[in-house]
């Protein structure tokens, strides 16, 4: 694949992850594709900006998004979409739970495929900490009830889609809240007939920093979110 992609990645207090993340995805990405990585931060305290310019004349064309008042998962990755270069985006977290080395499988997946997702929970996928998975894979579960879809793992958010896909979502609807905004671009993709496959990857502990998300709360916010969806996809996409 010639064509550019880019590559978001959400960040708040991230700073010593990056410093694994952003030369892990130039080494095992950017060697064989041609790759932007847009760092979008949310008013880091940790120094993250100042790590994210330490790359910046590397040549790997790493882009640092400072947002000084919103905040936000979901939003930070939509300022991502909306300033992308790439005709193909990809979706990941900053704290290297999600492997870069999974990146170039995902790249070479979506030459056929419109959305190629990174599974924890379809054959061969894997997650740190039994308590950790057992817990997502029984909310997943739910979810996969709440919106009868057979798409394995639904809270992910490590991905690519074509941008010009995407950017025909009913974007206000799908970037609210935080990790939800996944499932509503699965569900709506699915709706809309886009061709959609799982690979599996190995979900890690992150090195440093503290996650950001609680599973008690999730399970409320985004069962609500999900019924929510269920409701309204049919008028949103038809």
């Amino acid at each position: 694949m010639t064509e550019l992609v880019s590559i978001i990645l959400p960040t708040r207090n991230e700073s010593e992850n990056l410093k694994i993340l952003i030369p892990a995805l130039i080494n095992e990405v950017g060697k064989n594709y041609l790759v932007e990585i847009i760092v979008v931060d949310d008013a880091s305290t940790d120094g993250t900006p100042e790590v994210v310019r330490s790359f910046s004349g590397s040549g790997s064309r790493v882009r640092l998004i400072e947002r000084a008042s919103e905040r936000g998962l979901a939003t930070a990755l939509r300022t991502g979409l909306e300033i992308a270069c790439g005709e193909s985006v990809v979706f990941m977290d900053a704290d290297t739970t999600h492997h870069p080395g999974r990146v170039p499988e995902l790249i070479h997946v979506s030459a056929m495929f419109d959305l190629v997702s990174a599974s924890r929970f379809c054959a061969g996928g894997s997650m740190q900490g039994r308590t950790r998975y057992l817990g997502s894979y029984f909310f997943n579960l739910w979810v996969r009830l709440i919106l009868g879809t057979q798409i394995q793992d639904n809270l992910a958010g490590f991905f690519i889609i074509k941008r010009k896909l995407l950017m025909t979502f009913p974007l206000d609807f799908v970037f609210r809240g935080y990790g939800d905004y996944f499932f509503r671009i699965l569900h709506l993709a699915r709706r809309r007939g886009l061709s959609i496959v799982e690979i599996p990857t190995s979900y890690t502990v992150r090195p440093y920093g503290r996650s950001k998300s609680s599973l008690l709360k999730m399970v409320w916010t985004y069962s609500i979110a999900a019924f929510e969806l269920r409701r309204k996809a049919p008028k949103l996409m038809g």
